[in-house]
């Protein structure tokens, strides 16, 4: 393996990292933004009402995303795996 093979399976590996975490952290930005924009409305500045939605928000949508999750990181541990194979 070169300098090369490495970073492409670097870059590879933190690709997937984004693509994975992208739905929960995009979840979370938008109710995020939707409560920030309700607290600035409304004037109420409780703090769990910032911690409680986004919480539930991410729960939600990594039950919901989780098969595509798992398929992420199946399709990169496979194009590891066959590059230990060929001997790369």
């Amino acid at each position: 393996m070169n300098e090369a093979d490495a970073l492409e399976l670097i870059r590879s590996a933190i690709w997937t990292i984004i693509v994975g975490s992208g739905p929960a952290v995009g979840a979370a930005m938008v109710v995020g933004l939707v409560i920030a924009l309700f607290q600035a409305l409304t004037q109420i500045q409780e703090t769990t009402l910032t911690f409680v939605p986004k919480i539930v928000v991410i729960f939600l949508v990594l039950t919901v995303g989780a098969p595509f999750i798992g398929g992420q990181i199946y399709a990169f541990t496979e194009r590891v795996y066959a590059r230990i194979e060929k001997g790369f």
